[in-house]
């Protein structure tokens, strides 16, 4: 019983983190996402996939290396951080966030979300 409580909690809490990041993140934006999405921009969606993505491995990997919730949370509020700083450094060096994205250029929604897993991914790695 106390290994299906520990995974509800786990689950629980890791759910309401992601939900907490995407809420901070599509704030932070100067687009708005979900409109974007609701009407069929498939860049949008591609860019915040993959930053919801990132967050969450990195999530994942603090899951199952730090022995307790506090350690944990640190790591989640780390990963929001690391997140958040690679999207404005990418926007800055490429120049064109929210003009191309409002514009559904879905190669840049695809490279936008490609290195927000891909910094996820290395994030993960670190804490291991």
């Amino acid at each position: 019983m106390d290994a299906i409580l520990n995974y509800l909690l786990h689950l629980l809490l890791s759910a309401g983190l992601v939900a907490a990041f995407f809420w901070i993140y599509t704030g932070i934006t100067p687009f708005k996402e979900v409109a974007l999405i609701r009407g069929g921009n498939m860049a949008a969606a591609l860019s915040l996939s993959g930053a919801v993505l990132g967050f969450a491995v990195t999530l994942a990997s603090a899951l199952m290396h730090t022995p307790d919730y506090r350690q944990f949370l640190l790591w989640a509020a780390l990963a929001l951080i690391v997140q958040l700083a690679c999207y404005f450094v990418a926007t800055r060096l490429l120049h064109m966030a929210q003009d191309q994205i409002e514009a559904n250029n879905k190669a840049f929604g695809t490279l936008l979300g490609g290195i927000s897993l891909s910094i996820g991914l290395i994030n993960a790695g670190c804490i291991s």
